[in-house]
Formats: structure tokens, sequence, C-alpha cells
């Protein structure tokens, strides 16, 4: 009676193993990537076009192709400062993310303390925070410490809310690192910041090149926090400056669509030529 009971039972305690090769799965992930990309091939040819062009065929091609939207925003000294600010913005950030969120996720992930949870579930929560909740207090403060219209009211509220993201995805790599290890380490005299140096660093490369990428692109393409805090106008970024053309060019939708084109190049070419670094950084982060 038994027999019979595990032979029946059997066959439906067996899963069938999900198949992501499949016809559908591909057309879902074309799909995706059709709705993702098309904004951005649009903005890009629209610069190849001229404003009557896109007036009288919105979805056409370029008939014939115009470089000169593009090689007029190049020629333009507002621009060139705007990605200078950009730059530095971007860079100081990616900065201060990568080296408070290390220092932060190698204590969570490698030292023994009381409440080391609670704080752990403290910086996650930040995920859960709206920045544009934040925006009135926070532009108070940055006020009254001084710190409006410079680069560092940009800088450190975006490393402050870039940290949780940050912690979220080093943790697990740096806990996954075997504590044998440590110990070889500090037998050879290496201590705890030699250790971070030496083997730490270089195993969590795809976490670290993933959060620094992260925290690149989200810098230089944001707009709101720069936009309050950034009133002098030689300090604005390229979004900022985005907003600048399009208000001062309102009929020369071509050249906008150039602007803002030559705009989000930079970010859209380095996350593309880093996008196999953030795809491990991730993975690994998910299976920790």
């Amino acid at each position: 009676m038994t027999v019979a009971v595990n032979s029946v039972s059997a066959p439906s305690a067996v899963r069938r193993p999900v198949q992501w090769n499949t016809p559908l799965t591909y057309a879902l992930a074309l799909a995706v990537a059709a709705v993702s990309i098309a904004p951005v091939v649009y903005v890009v040819v629209g610069g190849f076009r001229t404003t009557p062009q896109i007036v009288a065929d919105p979805a056409g091609l370029p008939d014939p192709w115009v470089w000169e939207n593009y090689s007029r925003v190049l020629t333009q000294s507002d621009f060139w400062r705007q990605a200078f600010n950009s730059a530095v913005v971007a860079l100081g950030t990616t900065l201060g993310v990568v080296v408070l969120g290390m220092a932060a996720a190698f204590v969570l992930a490698r030292y023994t303390f009381r409440g080391r949870e609670a704080l752990y579930t403290f910086f996650t929560l930040g995920l859960l925070f709206p920045a544009g909740a934040a925006i009135l207090p926070l532009y108070l403060l940055l006020r009254d410490l001084n710190l409006i219209n410079s680069y560092y009211a940009v800088i450190l509220p975006q490393v402050a809310f870039s940290l949780p993201l940050t912690i979220v995805i080093l943790r697990p790599f740096l806990s996954a690192i075997p504590r044998e290890l440590e110990d070889a380490a500090a037998i050879d005299g290496a201590g705890r910041l030699g250790f971070l140096w030496r083997i730490v660093l270089p195993l969590s490369r795809p976490a670290v090149v993933t959060v620094g990428i992260l925290a690149f692109v989200a810098s230089w393409n944001a707009f709101l926090l720069p936009l309050l805090v950034l009133g002098d106008v030689s300090l604005h970024t390229l979004p900022l400056g985005v907003q600048n053309f399009s208000s001062q060019y309102t009929t020369d939708t071509a050249g906008v669509l150039a602007f803002t084109s030559l705009a989000m190049l930079p970010a859209l070419l380095f996350f593309t030529l880093a996008e196999k670094q953030i795809v491990g950084g991730l993975q690994g982060a998910v299976k920790g």
C-alpha cells in the first residue's frame, strides 16, 4: 500500500524547470528593448533634421541629413561649461558613493556588533524614501550651511541618496569573502585597512564598478536637485542646459533634439560600455 502511494505521488513532486529560451520570451525582450531604445533613436535622428521636416513628418527620416544642429551646439561655450559642471558633479558623487559605501558596507559585512542588522535595515529603508519629499528641508539645510550655488550642494545630497542602494549591492560581496583570507592576511601582517585595500577591493571589483556606474549615470541625469540649489547660471549642469536651450529656442525643435542628444550621450556611452560589469555586480548581489 505504501509503495502504491509513493508511486502515485512521486510524479507530482517533480517540478519542471522554467524554460526561458522560448519564442514568447524573446518576443517580450525585443518589445521591451524597442520601447526603451525607440525614444533615444528618435531624439538622435531628429537632431539631423530641420524643424520644418519634423513638423511635416514627425516620424520620418532626415531627407537630407542636416549636421548644422549638432555643429551649432558643439560650438557654444555654454554647452561645454555645462558639460564640465556635469562632469565635476558626477565624478565627485561617484567618488563619494564608492568610498563611503565601501567603508559602510565593509563594517556591516565583516564586523560583528550589537545593532548591526538594525543599522543595515535602516540603510535599506532609504530605498523606500522618495528623494522629492526631502527637497524643501534639504534646501533649507544647504542654505543654512552656505552651500547653495556650489558643487557641494549637489554632490553631498546625491551621495547620501545613493548610499542605501550602494550598501545593498556591496554588502553581499564583502560577506561572501572567506574568513580564511582575512586570517591569512592577518598572519602576513596586514591590518583591517590592508585587508580591505589588497584583498577586498580586487575581489569586489564588479560590485564597486556597478555602484560607481549607477551613481555616475544618476548624477549626470539629475535635474530637480541642481534646479533648486544652482541658481548661478555658470554652475548649471547639462540637464539644466537642456531646459535653458529649449526655453531660449522654443521654435527650434531640431536644435533642442540635437542638444538633448549630446547631453545624454556621455552617460549613455558610459552605461553601454560597462553593461557587463553592471550585470555581473547585480547578479552577485542577488546571489549573496
